[in-house]
């Protein structure tokens, strides 16, 4: 049965991790539809910071829904009023992956009736391709380098409105020196200011530097299986400190270091309050997000720390995932998160958008799980997280 009904702009569905990135109702129907209840790490990671349009470098291995990442995120910042322009471009090597990935953007854009989509590759008359650009244009065009290249040529395709830019499996394309200088044609063919998203399931050190030759100061994300995950620009510390001593701690923290935005992670939504309360009352501009809120609420209070108007955000796990906001550059951990995958996902918050990053967590020595975790965080990330020392280079983390 599908949930019509709207409930301001976000509709009834029950997929909470995919609502946390705020998308339009219509896609998260589409979403529900195909079963989907909880993102993929490469989702997660990827998701919240595509669709605000920072350009891309993916690498996880096949199944994980890289393919879903920029359908989503090309669907979602999409102006459909613009018709007859080609607003999305997305290249790959192969007819059957062509063929696949505009499969994909049909399914996703199931509720999007304006939104049209075509796939254009070689082996087909070339007749049948132009008759669909000139007839029923499309928004989104997915296809293989030769049969796009050979379009633009002779006149049928026009890429001057393409607002993203996508490769699926760069490295084939990239790799092959011939089919390299057919992706760097048509790419001049398209605006200089565009979303530029790369995505493979490797790539070595010589092509992910070719890849940020297309690209303005691209995300990073390198997921080389299901548990390692390299964040790049993040200096990570740990304090060891008992409950009592957290709030001095937390204070002087914030007096001490430079800030644009900080992140602070507490276990439970009393405490989110709390604590919130506490800074406020110390004169810190401080805000806090929580589960127990309605949704209108928390959009509310996102779109402010967004906008820049607090500098302060206390929140519970539930935005351990879902916030992202380019001007964070410190994560605090006031209380440890109760498993190493979370750990990830809530540092990950600092030191996006191809910036630096500072992550300082409180680890109560005589809580065993808490040192416990750190201890998996190591070990399972391959990361050492030195204690906090008594001062560290700005220029580290800002």
């Amino acid at each position: 049965m599908l949930h019509s009904k709207l409930t301001q702009g976000y509709t009834a569905v029950h997929a909470s991790g995919f609502r946390d990135f705020l998308l339009k109702p219509e896609l998260l129907s589409a979403i529900r539809d195909c079963g989907f209840e909880h993102p993929s790490e490469v989702q997660q990671e990827c998701i919240p910071q595509a669709i605000l349009g920072m350009d891309v470098i993916c690498q996880a291995k096949s199944g994980m829904g890289k393919t879903a990442v920029f359908v989503l995120t090309t669907l979602q910042q999409l102006d459909l009023t613009q018709s007859g322009d080609v607003l999305v471009l997305c290249l790959c090597h192969t007819r059957e992956l062509a063929f696949q990935i505009q499969k994909e953007y049909d399914r996703f854009s199931k509720y999007l009736p304006d939104f049209k989509s075509a796939v254009f590759y070689g082996g087909v008359n070339i007749k049948q391709h132009k008759d669909l650009l000139k007839n029923e244009p499309p928004h989104g065009v997915v296809g293989t380098p030769g049969r796009i290249l050979q379009l633009i040529r002779e006149g049928d395709l026009k890429l001057d409105k393409v607002k993203h830019f996508v490769l699926d499996e760069c490295d084939r394309m990239l790799e092959e020196l011939d089919m390299r200088k057919q992706v760097q044609e048509i790419f001049k063919q398209t605006p200089r200011e565009k979303q530029v998203m790369f995505f493979s399931a490797t790539l070595s050190q010589p092509i992910r530097a070719v890849c940020k030759k297309f690209m303005q100061d691209p995300m990073e994300i390198y997921v080389d299986n299901e548990s390692k995950l390299t964040l790049h620009g993040l200096q990570q510390y740990y304090i060891k400190l008992e409950e009592r001593e957290k709030n001095r701690k937390l204070n002087d923290l914030l007096d001490a270091l430079e800030f644009n935005q900080v992140v602070i992670f507490v276990s439970k939504i009393r405490r989110c309050i709390e604590l919130d309360k506490l800074l406020q009352e110390c004169n810190f501009p401080s805000i806090c997000i929580h589960s127990g809120m309605k949704m209108e609420e928390r959009l509310e209070r996102y779109t402010a720390f967004k906008n820049f108007d607090k500098r302060i955000m206390v929140a519970t796990d539930l935005f351990g995932r879902g916030i992202d906001i380019e001007k964070v550059n410190i994560v605090i951990n006031y209380d440890m998160p109760p498993e190493a995958d979370q750990y990830l996902h809530r540092v990950g918050r600092a030191g996006r958008f191809g910036t630096r990053g500072l992550a300082v967590s409180f680890v109560c020595p005589s809580e065993e799980q808490e040192n416990k975790i750190l201890e998996q965080v190591q070990s399972r990330f391959e990361v050492k997280i030195d204690e906090l020392p008594d001062s560290i280079d700005t220029t580290t983390y800002m």
